[in-house]
């Protein structure tokens, strides 16, 4: 079954103006970000070409965040494009009603919107990876790492000229559990080992606890306790898996797994799933939103007005969601609810609107 004219023109039109508005708010990240990156470049001594490149690899994550708001401005776009040409009327003296247009709106964002999250996402993912690595390259704390895989959290870092390697079965917040150290010269010769029951490390002075040393001889000795000088505590631990945008979707599944296994708090990585799953009905939402708001205030002659309401509109939104995920994170609000309530609540304002929008025609 083929697409008549007025569908076809409704989708021309409206993906033009989502692709125009994406690439402006493109430049604009990346002139923003620019401006961040060269100060990261002056601190590290790093050829100004490299900023541009930082920009350019970390834009498309930073676009990611703002694609609701991106829908809701197209549709906005789009609605005054049309107007401005009396094309809605004809439309309407045609049989075709505002609701009808609105569904073909739904049908165009939710193509896009899993598009979005299958291909864009992903994509982004890895330039925020390659980004966040090439950072680490050019700064001054390159020497120190921190991964955690499926047999618990491993650290590297660089004291003076020894190397140590740092090996944990557990992590929960400021306490290591079941900890190996094992300290290497420059030329990789094997210093001592150090294995604790735990360690707490709410300071970089961690106190280990039940240690025993073994040093290059092989002799071993144990003691209650043992402090530890360390680049890390527990909040610069934590803050190092912060950045979940540079993982894709099955990265982020594997993460949490990991998480689990060491007694990792796997809270945020299951926020930003839902986070990203929920993305195409949070652009649909947002286009409905949209065009509900655009139609009632069609009348009014200031386009400053409209936009500046718009703004208005897409704060009260980022904040419903901002304040909704520090709930789901700090454990007032179960995971799920702290995503999805939200949603539910913008799919409720919209299902009142879409009920009166055949009335302005």
């Amino acid at each position: 079954m083929t697409l008549k004219k007025y569908q076809t023109y409704i989708y021309t039109v409206f993906l033009k103006t989502f692709i125009l508005i994406s690439l402006i708010f493109f430049c604009l990240v990346i002139i923003i970000n620019f401006f961040e990156e060269i100060r990261f470049s002056e601190k590290n001594n790093i050829d100004v070409y490299y900023s541009i490149y930082l920009s350019l690899l970390n834009a498309p994550s930073l676009i990611f965040e703002i694609f609701p708001f991106i829908f809701l401005i197209t549709v906005k776009a789009f609605y005054l494009k049309l107007n401005d040409n009396n094309e809605f009327k004809i439309l309407n003296s045609n049989g075709i009603s505002n609701f009808r247009i609105i569904f073909i709106l739904i049908a165009i964002s939710s193509l896009l919107g899993i598009f979005l999250l299958l291909f864009f996402y992903s994509f982004s993912s890895s330039l925020k990876s390659e980004y966040l690595d090439l950072k680490n390259k050019f700064s001054n704390t390159n020497e120190y790492l921190a991964v955690v895989k499926d047999d618990g959290l491993w650290i590297k870092e660089g004291i003076e000229n020894s190397v140590y390697f740092i090996h944990s079965k557990g992590f929960d917040k400021n306490d290591l559990k079941s900890i190996t150290i094992s300290e290497i010269d420059k030329y990789y010769n094997s210093k001592n080992t150090i294995t604790a029951e735990k360690a707490k490390i709410i300071s970089k002075n961690w106190y280990l606890e039940n240690v025993y040393l073994v040093d290059n001889n092989g002799n071993k000795n144990f003691y209650k306790s043992l402090v530890y000088n360390s680049s890390f505590n527990g909040e610069i631990i934590s803050n190092l898996f912060s950045n979940l945008n540079s993982l894709n979707i099955y990265e982020l599944h594997t993460l949490s797994k990991s998480y689990s296994k060491i007694g990792y708090s796997n809270t945020d990585i299951k926020i930003h799933l839902n986070k990203i799953y929920s993305m195409p009905i949070f652009y649909i939402l947002m286009t409905i939103l949209g065009f509900i708001i655009i139609n009632k205030l069609k009348n009014f002659n200031s386009r400053f007005f409209i936009i500046i309401f718009g703004i208005f509109v897409s704060v009260i939104v980022y904040y419903l969601n901002y304040f909704s995920g520090v709930l789901g994170n700090n454990g007032t609000l179960p995971i799920y609810l702290s995503v999805w309530a939200p949603i539910l609540i913008l799919f409720l304002i919209c299902n009142i609107g879409i009920l009166k929008v055949n009335e302005n025609r």
